[in-house]
């Protein structure tokens, strides 16, 4: 047999690099209103190809088109806009309060609010999220105190999880959001477990599964497609796909497939690709996937194209391995100015009154922080008692844990 040579070990490589040119022409981005909307019921087989394009409803004009436009009123627009615009103002008041040392720990959503805070708005009360760390908009979407996920990041004496979890892992079960968990991945194969005991109790209500473009390499996501497919979980998977993991770009978790969408074509699973910095676009999405879920068709996988904007966390330096210009140049642009650029087409809003939210938004924003803050910070004012690390874990607290309270005193 002729010797066919020494083998060559392949690790993919970004198309650029720090101090390079950005370079987006691999991102095949299709027109406006140009994908077609299936109807719910369609056979998965049928719309393989919407793994590989990318539904879009708002065109470079501003205007809405296409036949995944209209689901929203002007109201619930300007109700989206003022709820991303929250979410960037939150970020960057807690982003600031990391480095002044009140907290150990933030990470932002800088480019990627549309996601989550439309997302939100197509679910139904009761329905449950299994978020990543990059989905509080379906929080503030759904009307959660900000002051209380300021208690949760100073880890303060209000904190509702009294100290026992990484800042900006935060819980409610009222809000239809699950504990978060820093091992990756895991929220994947527990929102799919939910979804069938959802199915299995003949209740109505339905599980969202979160996950990072990077995360998706790990097995906990592989199996939770094969049970989703399986069973027909009520489930909507969601992959946001933001370019870059902690320091590694999307290419080394997405391997060959081409889109993280495809990854669900071999289980059989219907799976759209969305433009994530499109508002209405997410929202119309979303809603076709629950329903989807609540029809007793099985599990959508859904790919946002996005960007991450800012750092991975606050204890991330993106310039050591991407260029600074890299946002600017983003084909898909920023999710609030495209919102805001619609709504002035439409006529219901205007630069002016943006900036005016800005201020009022920022206000509210700084008014909630104040009085998180009198309820202490990472270093100073009212912490949990170390009493409450022995709560709430078991139903009968064991011997061994009572002596070890009698011993720490508390």
């Amino acid at each position: 047999m002729a010797d066919a040579g020494m083998l060559r070990f392949h690790v993919p490589e970004p198309e650029v690099r720090p101090g390079g040119t950005p370079d987006f022409s691999n991102v095949t981005i299709a027109k406006a209103g140009s994908v077609p909307r299936p109807e719910v019921e369609v056979d998965p087989r049928d719309i393989r190809d919407m793994a590989f394009s990318i539904i879009r409803v708002l065109n470079r004009a501003g205007e809405a088109v296409g036949p995944w436009a209209g689901l929203l009123s002007d109201d619930e627009l300007l109700e989206g806009l003022r709820h991303m615009m929250t979410l960037r103002s939150f970020d960057a008041r807690m982003q600031m309060a990391q480095r002044q040392g009140k907290t150990s720990f933030y990470m932002q959503h800088l480019g990627e609010e549309a996601v989550s805070c439309a997302f939100r708005k197509a679910l139904a009360p009761g329905d449950m999220n299994f978020p990543t760390y990059r989905q509080a908009g379906l929080l503030i979407a759904d009307g959660y105190p900000m002051v209380t996920m300021m208690n949760q990041i100073y880890s303060n004496e209000s904190d509702p999880l009294k100290g026992r979890q990484l800042p900006i892992m935060y819980s409610s079960k009222e809000h239809g959001f699950f504990s978060i968990s820093g091992n990756l991945a895991t929220q994947y194969i527990q929102a799919v477990g939910w979804a069938m005991a959802s199915a299995i109790s003949n209740d109505s209500k339905i599980a969202a599964a979160w996950i990072g473009d990077g995360s998706t390499a790990e097995s906990d996501f592989h199996s939770a497609l094969v049970f989703a497919s399986t069973y027909k979980a009520p489930v909507v998977l969601n992959v946001v796909n933001n370019q870059w993991a902690i320091s590694t770009f999307q290419g080394i978790a997405r391997g060959g497939s081409g889109t993280f969408a495809a990854r669900g074509l071999g289980f059989g699973i219907p799976s759209l690709r969305v433009d994530g910095n499109d508002y209405l676009a997410v929202h119309a999405v979303a809603k076709w996937a629950a329903e989807r879920a609540r029809k007793n068709l099985g599990p959508t996988l859904v790919e946002y194209v996005t960007y991450r904007v800012g750092a991975h966390s606050s204890s991330d330096d993106p310039s050591a391995y991407r260029p600074k210009a890299e946002s600017d140049a983003w084909p898909l642009g920023d999710p609030i100015v495209r919102l805001k650029n619609h709504l002035i087409q439409r006529g219901v809003w205007s630069h002016e009154r943006h900036t005016q939210a800005e201020a009022e938004i920022l206000e509210t924003v700084i008014a909630a922080q104040r009085e998180a803050e009198r309820h202490g910070t990472l270093h100073a004012g009212g912490k949990p008692s170390a009493r409450d690390m022995f709560e709430g874990v078991y139903a009968e607290m064991p011997p061994h844990l009572r002596r070890q309270r009698q011993q720490a005193g508390v």
